[in-house]
């Protein structure tokens, strides 16, 4: 691995005279290679492999003003293990790591290359969905409770056991005027409702009626009926 990353890094340089003379090539390379993974360290959890807090604070304040600008909405998910401090403090500190691991490993099924997939903090994980409505966003949401509650977490050769999660999901649109803590709080909230609930679910807004509006008017229809009956006249 540390060889072919090597290789793509040295595709841009290259000796301009003898490469016999080029005593530093394979030190720029190396050099590269570090600063490429000191930056993945920067802004990846080391436990879970996916994005930190610290680059969730930056990527959606970047998220929330792309949106502002554009038409597309921008989803947000926020989820909690449910009852992990108990599962810790029964199970032990080991095996409460290997359940964020694996629930870490199920989001990373569930989401899309061009959504951002952070670990919040503790049990907490949370998920930008740019170019995506509440419509769409709970549609995630629901299958990724359904994919935790149903897939075993294996805690040794001969035991497995469940977890499930509860979920906040809403969405910030072009028309709104919320600061990224506010929308952070919106999600955050209908989380809260989720776990006090009975956990294991999404909760949301309300969706909007949603008003498919079809694509030829009635006038348009009129006009085209007139003139096909114009044409069958003539014919």
């Amino acid at each position: 691995m540390k060889s072919e990353n090597n290789q793509k890094l040295s595709e841009n340089l290259f000796c301009t005279g003898d490469k016999n003379n080029c005593h530093f090539l394979n030190e720029i390379i190396e050099l590269r290679h570090e600063v490429n993974l000191l930056t993945e360290q920067v802004r990846t959890d080391a436990l879970t492999g996916l994005y930190n807090f610290r680059f969730f604070n930056e990527t959606i304040a970047v998220e929330m003003e792309r949106t502002r600008r554009g038409t597309q909405s921008l989803a947000m998910i926020l989820l909690d293990i449910d009852h992990f401090k108990k599962f810790n403090d029964d199970r032990g500190h080991e095996l409460g790591n290997q359940a964020l691991i694996h629930i870490a490993n199920l989001i990373k099924i569930a989401v899309r290359k061009l959504d951002y997939a952070c670990r919040f903090g503790g049990e907490e994980f949370i998920i930008l969905l740019p170019n995506t409505d509440l419509f769409q966003a709970i549609h995630v949401a629901e299958r990724l409770r359904e994919m935790i509650a149903t897939t075993p977490l294996i805690l040794n050769s001969q035991s497995s056991t469940l977890l499930t999660a509860s979920f906040g999901v809403d969405e910030f649109s072009t028309y709104m005027s919320d600061t990224c803590e506010g929308f952070i709080q919106r999600v955050d909230t209908w989380l809260y409702q989720a776990k006090h609930s009975g956990r294991n679910r999404v909760s949301h807004p309300k969706l909007r009626q949603r008003i498919q509006t079809e694509a030829v008017t009635l006038e348009e229809k009129n006009a085209l009926f007139d003139a096909l009956n114009d044409n069958n006249g003539q014919g």
